[in-house]
């Protein structure tokens, strides 16, 4: 009788999942606040709470974490991570300072206390790669100038998790100081060792683990994945962090191969794993942390659009692409609430799991907005505002002024931002 009911309750969300896909492919939008949402209906004082699959659904939401970043490092090679770190990384430094302080303020204004402040600080930093990465294809921006910008921020994000993933397990666990500075030790030792192999012995490992046959590479692939990330867990470093660097040390048609055989699984886990962070996240604990979520949306929505901003105008972009890239780089998800997930499972602050689901529905709803809009709703008001601002003056005919063509007829001369400038041209990403 159990197992009936279990498997009548994990076929039901399995099926309502995918037709919350199905809805939000038809919108154009994330599926992701609709699998918080269902998470929220089905969990801790929802219409109709779990009981039976509630044990297996947390399993398969700590494999979701682990598929989505080994899918996040089979993206990248260990030499684009090295160039990244080594020409992006002011970007990065300023993406940190502009996102992680407004959420750690904002946790000590609440009163949470030090730990908290750095898991909100993770929660508000991380920009959702996985949203991102499908705004700039629904958008057709892969091709544009300012994409290598919006991606290298990501990856410095992405390599930032492997270093705050340990600091946050050995803070959430109530570690000495010197456990956890062995903890990081041990985390940026194996992420520099992973980092060096990957390096100089990449296409062995690849070689070692490529099967033709597709059905032994998943087996291979996976296990190896589930292996590393859990002996990185018994070691205190993270599970997910083990996962992203496995995904690293694959490459070529290894990790093309994995990327595609993997992609359902990673899709389907993935979701269990926003419905499971629903489920024990009471709908009731949300109101009264709403207008803090939404004044932290607010403020951190624009620190992004100036992070973008800076990094675009920093590599040389117009002015068009740098309000593209920043508005693109708005949304938050997956990762956030990966950070929020593991503080709600420590019981560190009762109110900080309600905050992040509703500050990640807020951001992960106004980010494709923010992606399209933001460019033409700022060249409008800079017009708009230049148009007011400077008096009409008569020139003489033959005189040529700035921004008038040299016979008096007042058309714009091309400027910065023009299609190479802005990033409008294609091919050059």
């Amino acid at each position: 009788m159990h197992s009936a009911v279990f498997l009548i309750e994990f076929g039901a969300i399995i099926l309502g999942l995918g037709l919350l896909g199905r809805l939000a492919g038809r919108l154009h939008f994330s599926p992701i606040p609709l699998y918080l949402l269902a998470g929220l209906a089905f969990g801790e004082g929802g219409l109709l709470p779990l009981g039976a699959s509630e044990e297996f659904v947390a399993i398969g939401a700590e494999i979701g974490v682990i598929l989505l970043l080994l899918m996040l490092g089979l993206e990248y090679t260990a030499s684009d991570l090295v160039s990244n770190l080594k020409t992006q990384y002011p970007a990065g430094l300023v993406d940190f300072t502009l996102n992680a302080l407004p959420g750690a303020v904002a946790a000590l204004l609440l009163g949470w206390g030090p730990v908290a402040a750095v898991v909100l600080a993770g929660v508000t930093w991380i920009s959702s790669s996985g949203v991102i990465a499908k705004v700039l294809g629904d958008l057709g921006r892969l091709g544009n100038r300012e994409t290598p910008v919006i991606l290298s921020i990501l990856v410095l994000e992405d390599l930032a998790m492997a270093v705050y993933l340990p600091i946050i397990t050995a803070l959430l666990a109530g570690v000495s100081l010197a456990a956890g500075a062995v903890t990081l030790a041990i985390a940026l030792a194996v992420a520099g060792g992973v980092l060096f192999v990957a390096l100089r012995y990449g296409r062995l490992i690849s070689r070692f683990v490529s099967s033709d046959d597709a059905e032994k590479l998943l087996l291979v692939v996976l296990g190896l994945t589930l292996l590393v990330a859990g002996i990185a867990q018994q070691l205190q470093v993270s599970a997910a962090v083990g996962a992203f660097l496995v995904g690293i040390a694959l490459s070529g048609e290894v990790a093309e191969g994995t990327h595609v055989l993997l992609s359902p699984l990673r899709d389907l886990f993935a979701a269990v794993f926003f419905v499971f962070f629903g489920l024990h996240t009471d709908p009731a604990s949300i109101p009264p942390v709403l207008l803090p979520a939404l004044v932290l949306a607010v403020i951190t929505a624009c620190t992004k659009v100036a992070t973008g901003y800076w990094a675009a105008r920093r590599a040389g972009v117009g002015v068009k692409g740098r309000w593209r890239a920043g508005g693109t780089l708005v949304a938050r998800g997956e990762f956030s609430i990966v950070i929020a997930g593991l503080a709600v499972t420590a019981g560190i602050e009762p109110a900080l799991g309600p905050l992040a689901t509703a500050y990640v529905l807020i951001l992960v709803v106004i980010g494709p907005l923010t992606a399209r809009y933001a460019e033409p709703l700022a060249m409008r008001l800079t017009k708009h505002r230049t148009t007011t601002a400077a008096p009409q003056t008569q020139v003489p005919a033959g005189v040529s002024a700035p921004g008038i063509d040299a016979g008096g007829l007042g058309t714009p001369v091309p400027d910065a931002s023009g299609p190479d400038a802005s990033g409008d041209h294609r091919g050059h990403g």
